[in-house]
């Protein structure tokens, strides 16, 4: 695991690396719905992290169930000790009403295993987790920003909402989520993902990555006591 950090070449939104700019595409381009966000850890493409992600909503049976456990224990330690951090970036003593980013495919969503991560298995979530949202039948490219993806199960009456959803790729599920919960009444919405997908292969991001100091519990993204990491790349 690797934890993203605040540094220039990283994406002030995403923490995606950027190659010297302060925003990834993505986040130039799309409306900005979140009020924070943060990532546990760098997913690598092809790398351990990047397979349990992928990996425990696709297979089935025991393999399945043991990789989304695993999954559950990071997501629990972390939030122990960080979504405090995560609450303040918002201006909130704390998140009132926890949900997931559905699938962005209808049928997957029907029994997308996050949802059991998030409301039985992680402690700090479990009990205010509540499904909120569901995937709409409107057709939507996929990594396209559009709050008509995801339709709310219920009016919200201004609680605070912690998004929590496994990766973020180019954040366009998460946004649209977020949108959704917005137009439903939420107030603050700020996510929580597993993984931020990154690509070794791509510019400098290998040597980037390496550079990272070991994965610390103590600290996140978000962290002011975080200390700071190597030299950006030229």
């Amino acid at each position: 695991m690797l934890t993203p950090a605040r540094r220039p070449g990283v994406c002030d939104v995403c923490f995606n690396l950027t190659a010297g700019y302060q925003r990834c595409y993505a986040c130039q381009c799309r409306r900005q719905v979140l009020d924070a966000f943060v990532p546990i850890s760098y997913s690598v493409g092809g790398e351990q992290l990047h397979h349990a992600l992928a990996s425990y909503k696709r297979l089935n049976g025991e393999v399945a169930r043991r990789l989304g456990a695993e999954l559950a224990a990071v997501l629990w330690r972390f939030l122990t000790g960080h979504e405090a951090c995560l609450s303040q970036a918002t201006g909130r003593a704390a998140f009132e009403v926890v949900t997931t980013v559905p699938s962005g495919d209808r049928r997957r969503d029907e029994r997308h295993p996050l949802r059991w991560i998030a409301g039985e298995l992680a402690g700090p979530t479990r009990d205010r987790y509540e499904r909120l949202l569901e995937r709409t039948a409107a057709a939507v490219p996929p990594r396209t920003f559009d709050a008509a993806k995801f339709a709310p199960r219920r009016r919200l009456r201004g609680e605070s909402v912690l998004l929590i959803d496994d990766t973020w790729t180019t954040g366009a599920n998460a946004q649209s989520a977020a949108a959704a919960l917005k137009a439903a009444g939420a107030g603050v919405v700020a996510a929580v993902v597993i993984g931020r997908h990154v690509n070794r292969d791509w510019n400098e991001n290998d040597r980037w990555l390496r550079e990272l100091p070991a994965f610390d519990w103590s600290r996140c993204a978000l962290c002011q006591a975080l200390r700071p990491p190597g030299p950006a790349p030229d």
